[in-house]
């Protein structure tokens, strides 16, 4: 149960990384990258994952896998 970030479609514009409540979004050489262990999706805390809900790019942030 986690995320991830498209490096083809992400902005690097920064919005998700300070709406993750479990500090999972990090940037890591240039790329924004989503922790898989500390990636819940919101679960518990939000209706949908917060990363999603302020991503401006369409389909950039998705489930891993």
């Amino acid at each position: 149960m986690a995320l991830t970030i498209s490096s083809d479609l992400c902005t690097g514009c920064a919005a998700c990384e300070d709406e993750c409540p479990n500090s999972a979004v990090h940037m890591k050489r240039g790329m924004y990258l989503i922790d898989p262990d500390k990636c819940t999706e919101c679960s518990g805390k939000f209706d949908q994952p917060q990363c999603q809900a302020v991503c401006p790019m369409t389909g950039c942030i998705s489930k891993a896998g």
